[in-house]
């Protein structure tokens, strides 16, 4: 362990691998740190890396109190546990050895609320407090992330400096971090980050359920698709990686690794938070829920194994096998088909952080969250900066899809788009992000909707009154009569 003569600049306490790797990166730009753990293996593990890895300044302690007193006041402790009950316990350990104006920061995927919970507590004690989303897995963590911090501004601006330097660094548009609000907006803004990405993902999936199932397209195909895709407007972390994971051969057996991978989606809770919090706030977000309800259907392996032996007869398996399919056609299609499919997607990411912000008084600035995520998160695209262009020439953009750059990108990709769709639905493959997505675009672009005969009817069955298109106030019928009346 480190020598006590020197005070730390900040300190760590969790050092799983997000802890270990963003610790590593803090030393790496030049900040000393104490780092904690309460398996105390981990504290040694994290010091013999760092010396390893340049002789890094990072001092290893195995008791809080020793630990905290290391860090220069006003002491800053970056915590990266197992969001729930983990943080609380952890908080309060190290908390009885803080100091008025010390600050804790939780660096973990935790629920808003809890963030806003822990905020008041601890300026009950006089800390200070801030939930900050981290987003880029290990590799983010030690190279450079995302960073979504959110609570004391105070506290924010302690650790300006060391969140400035250790963030992805984008060229053009600067560190990948920026204070994101009060209370538990930096959370918040990290959940809808992670819905959106749920969104990327199965509509990344479905384009290649596409190319596979009726292009027939080989793995060494689809390698060179999707790399040849990230040279151009899909560009991003999500399809580059893509287009690797189609290039790895099974070390275990014949073929690719793919291919032997159970298809079986695991989730840690953010995607579900994000769609609950669109219905509480009654914002459309189908594409995200779609790829949440396909995780789910997924972790039916055993009930759709079965269910395939049912339908296997009279099926659409002829279809696949027997219809022509121009390749270079149906490329050109499935990426125009997924770059309008995440328009709609990230725009309805974008209308939930503006309905939170709203009903919370956040002010959180769009633009400046597209740009944050721009590098080093798992959403990372060359397509954010669009988006943080749509909110330049318009703050109060009601929607991206009419944003002018955007409504005509979709209208020059909606023939395609529908191609894909219907070609999916006839050959009975799944695609249902980018239904959604495409249901969301036709749905908000109609003038009329077929809302109108909802509403008669719920006015019918429970009085609950309607609006007319010619007069103002509420109006109530007495459908049963006049329908019994027209009747006789």
């Amino acid at each position: 362990m480190g020598s006590a003569d020197t005070l730390s600049r900040i300190g760590l306490a969790g050092l799983a691998v997000m802890g270990q790797n963003l610790a590593l990166n803090i030393a790496e730009k030049g900040f000393p740190i104490s780092v904690y753990n309460r398996t105390t293996s981990k504290v040694d593990e994290t010091v013999e890396r760092a010396r390893q890895e340049g002789n890094l300044p990072v001092r290893g302690f195995h008791d809080p109190r020793s630990f905290v007193l290391s860090i220069q006041k006003p002491r800053v402790i970056i915590v990266l546990v197992k969001a729930g009950a983990p943080v609380d316990q952890t908080i309060q350990t190290l908390s009885v050895h803080m100091e008025k104006g010390d600050c804790v920061i939780d660096g973990g995927n935790e629920w808003y609320e809890n963030t806003e919970r822990r905020e008041k507590a601890m300026s009950e004690l006089s800390l200070l407090y801030l939930g900050m989303g981290v987003s880029g897995g290990e590799e983010g963590a030690r190279h450079g992330p995302s960073l979504m911090p959110g609570g004391s501004f105070e506290a924010y601006k302690n650790i300006e400096d060391i969140l400035l330097k250790v963030a992805a660094q984008v060229p053009d548009s600067g560190p990948c971090v920026t204070y994101i609000g009060k209370g538990g907006s930096g959370n918040f803004v990290k959940m809808v980050h992670n819905g959106i990405e749920y969104g990327d993902m199965q509509l990344i999936a479905e384009a290649y359920d596409v190319l596979k199932s009726i292009g027939k397209l080989s793995n060494s195909e689809l390698h060179d698709v999707f790399a040849e895709w990230n040279q151009g407007e899909l560009l991003s972390f999500l399809i580059e990686i893509t287009a690797d994971i189609f290039s790895i051969k099974d070390d275990k057996g014949d073929g690719y690794l793919v291919d032997k991978v159970l298809d079986k989606t695991g989730m840690k809770g953010t995607g579900k938070w994000t769609v609950q919090q669109a219905a509480e706030l009654s914002v459309a977000a189908p594409t995200i829920a779609a790829s949440l309800d396909s995780r789910f259907l997924s972790g039916l392996k055993e009930e759709r194994v079965n269910a395939a032996n049912v339908f296997k007869h009279g099926g659409l398996s002829g279809i696949l096998s027997n219809q022509f399919v121009d390749k270079r056609k149906l490329i050109d299609d499935v990426r125009q088909a997924l770059y309008a499919s995440k328009i709609c997607s990230y725009a309805q990411g974008m209308n939930l952080i503006r309905a939170k912000s709203i009903e919370k008084g956040w002010d959180l600035k769009l633009g400046e969250l597209a740009r944050i995520w721009k590098g080093g998160c798992i959403i990372r695209a060359v397509f954010l900066d669009r988006i943080k262009k749509a909110y330049d020439r318009n703050p109060y953009l009601a929607n991206l899809l009419i944003d002018p750059e955007f409504s005509k990108e979709i209208l020059d990709r909606q023939a395609a788009w529908r191609r894909v769709v219907s070609l999916a639905i006839n050959s009975g493959i799944t695609t249902p992000g980018m239904c959604a997505s495409l249901a969301y675009f036709d749905t908000y672009r109609r003038g009329r909707l077929p809302a109108n005969l909802v509403q008669s009817q719920r006015d019918y069955f429970g009085a609950h009154t309607y609006e007319r298109i010619d007069a103002s106030g509420a109006f109530h019928t007495e459908w049963f009569k006049l329908a019994k009346k027209s009747k006789m």
